[in-house]
């Protein structure tokens, strides 16, 4: 049986900085996929670059199928392995008595990306595609992960949570779990994990999600933004995952918002809300219509992706992550 795990990085790789965290269908796999249309997306000169073949292959086949096959990439299976190099603009470092101020140096951090299928942790009978002991070990592969981890992206899925209500029992175990495995390592702080959470909330261009932003009055559009997307500030974004959490489908999801609060030290978790496919452009408008501009339609059983992919705030959340663990590397322990 093919369990989906890859062999642990080689020597002088970043190893497991970033893991991925979410219920089935929050979007895990299709965010990855979207990081690098994001990058080529921007006008600057941020880019990434696989440290594997398997890194480089998963980029490249998710890419095209995104960008051109019009079709979301299929959900993670098992526990998947992928290390990547994000590379961008210098920026000054912060200067130190000991050291005079010098050039801006390049942007440079490991990525370090663990994709587990968003079951795996969750409550309630056991998979019936694996057995106990395939099932306990990928499990624990995964918490380990967690644990070797510096930063985490939570995906929160809020028409799941609309339709389900079950993001509460994808967090509640591997957190108890990770708590626990830190605290026997005396690797809490102030009785809290250490780890940078950046909070994805996903779907932002489905209309459920959108107009509920836009009747908050929480939507603005970046004056630099030549297709005048709406988004929703960081700022803000608290604001929307409350007003989406009062809308579970078993009214649970108010927990999430607590048990990050009381897990993670607050200033180390940030919200984002983000969609991976955007929202349709007019070839010939070129530019957001609130009166066409769903870029997910029905398509018999099934739903296709109508246009070209925009991502909205999917680069911002690994930006910040990436400037936190390279922050947390200089700070002295």
């Amino acid at each position: 049986m093919n369990t989906g795990m890859q062999p642990d990085p080689k020597p002088g790789r970043p190893a497991h900085d970033i893991a991925m965290w979410g219920a089935p269908g929050s979007g895990k796999t299709t965010l990855l996929a979207a990081l690098d249309i994001a990058l080529m997306r921007r006008d600057d000169d941020w880019r990434i670059v696989g440290s594997d073949p398997a890194s480089s292959e998963f980029l490249i086949e998710r890419t095209n199928a995104l960008s051109t096959g019009k079709v979301f990439p299929e959900a993670s299976t098992g526990l998947e392995h992928y290390h990547w190099t994000l590379y961008g603009p210098g920026e000054r470092r912060r200067r130190r008595w000991w050291r005079r101020q010098g050039k801006p140096e390049p942007f440079e951090v490991g990525l370090g990306m663990i994709d587990a299928e968003g079951g795996l942790f969750s409550a309630g009978p056991r998979r019936l595609d694996y057995g106990p002991d395939v099932l306990d070990e990928l499990r624990e592969r995964m918490l380990d992960n967690l644990v070797k981890s510096l930063g985490i992206v939570f995906l929160f899925d809020p028409i799941r949570e609309f339709e389900r209500g079950d993001a509460f029992n994808h967090l509640h175990p591997p957190l108890k779990r990770l708590t626990e495995r830190m605290r026997d390592l005396g690797r809490l702080t102030g009785g809290r994990l250490p780890h940078n959470v950046a909070v994805c909330v996903t779907k932002f261009d489905d209309p459920r999600v959108l107009e509920t932003a836009e009747k908050m009055h929480l939507l603005a559009s970046a004056p630099d933004d030549p297709y005048g997307f709406p988004r929703v500030s960081d700022d803000d974004a608290p604001d929307l995952f409350r007003q989406l959490c009062d809308l579970s489908a078993n009214g649970n999801a108010d927990m999430v918002l607590n048990s990050l609060g009381r897990y993670f030290h607050p200033d180390r978790v940030r919200f984002f809300v983000t969609s991976s496919i955007g929202f349709y452009v007019h070839p010939q408008t070129k530019a957001f219509d609130w009166h066409d501009y769903e870029n997910l339609l029905p398509e018999g059983e099934d739903l296709r992706i109508r246009g070209p992919i925009h991502p909205i705030n999917v680069v911002e959340p690994m930006l910040w992550l990436g400037r936190r663990l390279a922050a947390d590397k200089e700070t002295p322990r």
